[in-house]
């Protein structure tokens, strides 16, 4: 299985999953320590479009989550589902036999060389499982 990339030359270096970016919002110690450590910058961040429709999709949602979201999400870049995207989710599901969102954030972290950032562990597992040895 190959991956190619497509954001290194832009200085993304991370995908930031769902549940990473809930914890930013909640200012959660687990999260604050990853921002600190790898000293993380907005210019340096991306996210899935399945992360985007997780963040929003929120049942019971007030108009300030919603701005508060939407205001956190414009700071990073937005990475579409492409072709390759759907296609190395597809590889992922099958050997991997992931759920289709977490297969859609790993194949997106993987399809543009991005470090996958969650709090999610099985998400995680399958991420390294499948990435490239570097």
């Amino acid at each position: 299985m190959s991956f190619s990339g497509g954001c290194a030359m832009s200085g993304i270096k991370y995908l930031l999953d769902t549940n990473f970016v809930l914890g930013m919002l909640k200012s959660s110690p687990g999260v604050l320590e990853v921002l600190a450590s790898k000293q993380l910058t907005s210019q340096h961040c991306a996210y899935s479009a399945i992360t985007r429709m997780e963040l929003l999709g929120f049942p019971g949602m007030t108009p300030a989550e919603e701005h508060l979201i939407r205001s956190t999400l414009d700071q990073f870049r937005y990475l579409a589902i492409t072709g390759d995207v759907e296609d190395a989710a597809i590889t992922i599901r099958r050997i991997r036999r992931a759920k289709l969102p977490d297969a859609l954030i790993a194949a997106t972290a993987l399809c543009h060389s991005l470090e996958l950032l969650t709090l999610d562990a099985g998400l995680q597992a399958t991420f390294e499982a499948v990435r490239p040895p570097i």
